[in-house]
């Protein structure tokens, strides 16, 4: 049984949205992922392959996710079955909602995981623990981390701790207030990152590899990894944007806003690259190093620079407050639900909903070290739960968003809801349709067959 306590909490502006909505979307996906997914998958091929994605694809399910959250004002699973029924359809379209905020619950336990990575290299680079080192010793450095439950434990906790912390204080003075701070921070310790790479060499080169269009290296796997990460840049199938969308006022323009989201949330992936691929190729590294090219790969070259104990200790303080901006916006969903649906305040629900992603975060590091031999299908905690939610949940929430919107919906409102001329609503109506829901049903049944 629901229970309405208070009224629903609004953004304090656009702004502040934007900023909460871009935070999410810039996280260890944009600074960690991206970086070794272009790597790994041809450089600028990735790149171009990516930009075409997520226009097609990520746009239209984030406008989507934000439109149905805003006409239900509510947690996810009460917004999708509650426009549901306003539009004469059953109610179990709330099922949607749960899988995203699911979703969004599993990824948490181990992405605050990686998140205490981060922090615990903040530490390390300060005191400069790899001046000198060779790949070697960066390398046993990492695995002794990941070896060590105490350490990892530790750093989960704090990354945890800090996450409730501001989940905690509310959607405007906690979500928005931190990402008004941390975001305009992210940004300028990425600016003296990139000023830093045009100064010092390699700066050339990565530009080549990131945008010189090399179409023999766009092939059917890069495509299907572009499309793969542009879906889950954008924070979407979570229930995240559909929790974000249900703080939203109707002055606010959605497709102006997205636009603007995945503008920052991609110019913010790039120029990553930029800082992270001039260090890369000055320093003679490959850059097809995979996951770890943050966290092995960049320290060697932090060891063996002039700066590299300043500049180092920057990028990881950039890694963890995307990580962070990101990490709020995974909690938000489960705590907005037990705040609306039970008799808990908004603090209590986050210590609750905290604990038990904690929980699950310290068995997902486990995997790494005293619980190694126990596998779910072959799989570690830590991987079994990544699996579960990037090859299940979020396409098929996502899926399931995107028709909803564009086959359940009244179209008529959602034209004037959006505010579309004939031609642009068409074009919407092909995008949202056809073109996103195929692109991800594509994705999903070539990832299950890889």
């Amino acid at each position: 049984m629901a229970i309405n306590k208070q009224e629903h909490a609004q953004w304090s502006s656009s702004f502040g949205f934007v900023l909460a909505a871009v935070g999410s979307a810039v996280g260890l996906g944009n600074i960690w992922k991206f970086p070794y997914m272009v790597g790994e998958s041809g450089g600028s091929a990735f790149v171009i392959a990516y930009l075409f994605c997520i226009a097609l694809v990520g746009f239209p399910i984030l406008v989507a996710e934000w439109l149905v959250g805003r006409r239900g004002q509510k947690n996810p699973i009460n917004t999708f079955a509650d426009v549901a029924a306003s539009e004469g359809k059953s109610r179990s379209w709330g099922i949607v909602g749960a899988t995203g905020i699911l979703g969004g619950f599993l990824i948490l336990s181990f992405y605050s995981v990686i998140g205490g990575w981060a922090l615990n290299y903040i530490t390390k680079v300060a005191s400069g623990s790899f001046a000198g080192q060779d790949s070697d010793s960066v390398a046993a450095t990492f695995d002794a981390m990941l070896a060590s439950a105490g350490t990892l434990t530790v750093w989960h906790t704090v990354f945890m701790a800090l996450t409730a912390l501001i989940v905690g204080i509310g959607v405007t003075k906690g979500i928005e207030g931190t990402a008004k701070i941390l975001m305009p921070l992210l940004g300028l310790i990425l600016f003296i990152m990139v000023g830093y790479n045009v100064i010092n060499g390699g700066f050339g080169e990565a530009v080549a590899y990131l945008f010189t269009p090399d179409l023999s290296k766009l092939t059917a796997d890069v495509m299907l990894a572009a499309l793969g990460h542009a879906f889950f840049t954008l924070s979407i199938g979570m229930g995240i944007m559909v929790a974000y969308g249900s703080y939203l006022g109707r002055e606010v323009n959605l497709l102006k806003t997205a636009r603007t989201v995945v503008i920052l949330d991609t110019v913010i992936a790039l120029a990553a690259g930029l800082a992270i691929f001039p260090i890369i190729f000055s320093h003679g590294l490959d850059p097809a190093s995979g996951p770890g090219l943050i966290f092995v790969s960049l320290p060697i070259a932090f060891g063996s620079m002039g700066a590299g104990t300043i500049l180092g200790t920057l990028f990881f303080l950039l890694i963890t407050f995307a990580a962070i901006t990101s990490s709020v916006s995974l909690l938000e969903p489960t705590v907005e639900f037990l705040e609306e649906r039970t008799s808990m305040n908004r603090m209590m629900a986050t210590v609750v909903a905290s604990t038990v992603i904690w929980l699950l975060g310290v068995a997902a590091l486990l995997s790494f070290n005293l619980w190694s031999e126990f596998t779910i299908m072959g799989n570690g905690i830590f991987d079994a739960l990544d699996k579960l939610t990037s090859k299940f949940l979020l396409p098929l929430t996502g899926l399931a968003g995107i028709i909803f919107v564009g086959w359940k919906m009244d179209q008529r409102t959602i034209q004037q809801e959006l505010g579309l001329s004939n031609g642009m609503w068409q074009l919407w109506q092909i995008v949202a349709k056809f073109v996103a829901p195929i692109a991800v049903i594509v994705v999903f049944i070539t990832t299950l067959m890889g």
